[in-house]
């Protein structure tokens, strides 16, 4: 067993012009357990974080409907779409890297501005462009990885600083904090395309991406200044432990702190053996993306048969509104369930209830079967989430974090390409196998994460 000891890590106190990470005893809410969010770092936070993180929501379905409509070729508009997605998943950890190394602040004020003038250039070659083959495709699509390359990661980094905000207290506040952000995820990732198709419609295919980039240069540099950039970039030491996913006992160390006593020594452990751990929630998250996308496409040829293959993201935004809702559930759930066995619990309840979607023959029925796959989604995501900042080393908590939310991205890739080469041949009954069988990959992933922290905790 490892106590943690913050007293004996040289930069566990923030300077003076630092706020103090040790936090005083919630008071009572109307809000519950969600109270004590506010209270440690402010409602604007609360608001600019979930706001600021609306233009990443927006700009895969952006550049789709603008280079499609631009061009009249659906797959120009793809090949964008896909361009985005790649290069938010490389530049992510990049951006995640750079903020562990020279602080949040900057790191995002920079990436706000190059994000900016990417989505400007995107517009302007794409409204530009006569033709859309050889050289003039070229220009879209690699503006085009500039937008998704340069795309400031709000959700990844506010749980960074979150993290170090509840270091000092209860377990359950994190579990609070995490619950709060897998909710924002969930509803700017269903806001975030119902606006694109909105404005496109109504008004104009390039306005959802001007908005895109006047929100970035607006409310990511107001949330890269917001004061809880302190505790990320000045008054952290590391993560807060977490044994085998449970909260542990808690006690008193040396400078009156309190310290978990029931967590692995994960720091005193090979580099090898951290990396090992570190990519076990990577690669549920992997599986999670796999699954959003290969549900993306399956829903699309399921809706195709009834000649509606436009309204597939409403269905799909059925499922991630009541992820949004179980994901708040978390933070009331008992602390002695274990993360691992929130995640081999959540997990195997997606893979019996995605393996359902094969059942419904109407779209009415489909969208009782989404509306109740979508209850395990959003806790799976909030527990890997968890598992992920306590694996992860103290000086990368944001590259972890970023390669959390990269791992989505590449697995929304994976899926859609998968459940996508399967519909072309055996339709949606065909496609249907692949979120099944993502689900079931991170039902094993669970299983081996709780084996895998389980031994740590005996070494």
């Amino acid at each position: 067993m490892y106590t943690s000891d913050p007293s004996a890590t040289p930069d566990a106190s923030p300077p003076s012009a630092t706020p103090s990470t040790s936090q005083p005893a919630p008071k009572r809410s109307r809000l519950g357990r969600f109270g004590v969010l506010p209270q440690l770092a402010g409602t604007s936070f609360l608001v600019l974080g979930l706001f600021a993180r609306l233009p990443l929501a927006m700009l895969t379905v952006g550049a789709l409907t603008l280079v499609t409509t631009a061009s009249g070729s659906y797959a120009a508009g793809g090949f964008s779409a896909g361009a985005v997605g790649l290069g938010s998943a490389l530049g992510a950890p990049l951006l995640g890297f750079l903020a562990d190394k020279r602080g949040q602040r900057i790191v995002l004020l920079v990436s706000a501005l190059l994000n900016t003038a990417a989505i400007a250039a995107l517009l302007i070659v794409t409204l530009t462009s006569a033709t859309f083959t050889g050289g003039a495709l070229a220009l879209v699509l690699a503006a085009a990885f500039a937008v998704g390359f340069t795309c400031p990661q709000i959700g990844p980094l506010a749980r960074v600083r979150w993290m170090a905000m509840t270091r000092r207290s209860p377990r359950s506040a994190l579990d609070t904090a995490l619950s709060y952000e897998g909710t924002a995820d969930e509803l700017t990732f269903v806001l975030g395309p119902a606006l694109v198709g909105l404005l496109a419609s109504l008004i104009a295919p390039w306005l959802p991406l001007a908005l895109a980039a006047a929100l970035t240069l607006t409310l990511v540099s107001a949330f890269a200044v917001h004061r809880t950039v302190l505790y990320s970039d000045r008054g952290t030491s590391g993560p807060r432990s977490l044994a085998d996913g449970n909260t542990g006992s808690m006690t008193a160390g040396k400078d009156g702190a309190s310290t978990s006593t029931a967590e692995p020594a994960t720091e005193d452990h090979a580099p090898g053996a951290r990396f090992a751990l570190v990519l076990l929630p990577v690669a549920g998250m992997v599986a999670v993306g796999t699954f959003f996308g290969s549900t993306q496409t399956f829903l699309t040829a399921f809706s195709g048969q009834f000649g509606a293959a436009e309204s597939s993201g409403l269905l799909y935004a059925v499922m991630g509104l009541t992820s949004a809702v179980a994901a708040l559930s978390v933070a009331y759930w008992p602390q002695r369930f274990r993360h691992t066995h929130r995640w081999i619990a959540s997990a195997a309840a997606m893979a019996v209830a995605a393996a359902a979607l094969a059942l419904p023959a109407t779209i009415g029925a489909m969208l009782v079967a989404l509306l109740f796959l979508g209850v395990f989604v959003g806790p799976t995501m909030v527990t890997i989430f968890s598992i992920g900042s306590a694996v992860a080393p103290a000086h990368r908590l944001g590259t972890v974090m970023t390669l959390l939310a990269s791992g989505i991205v590449a697995g929304t890739a994976i899926g859609s390409g998968l459940a996508g080469l399967l519909a072309e041949g055996g339709g949606a009954a065909a496609a249907v196998v692949v979120p099944a069988a993502a689900a079931a990959v991170l039902l094993v992933l669970g299983a081996v994460s709780a084996v895998a922290l389980r031994s740590l905790s005996r070494a």
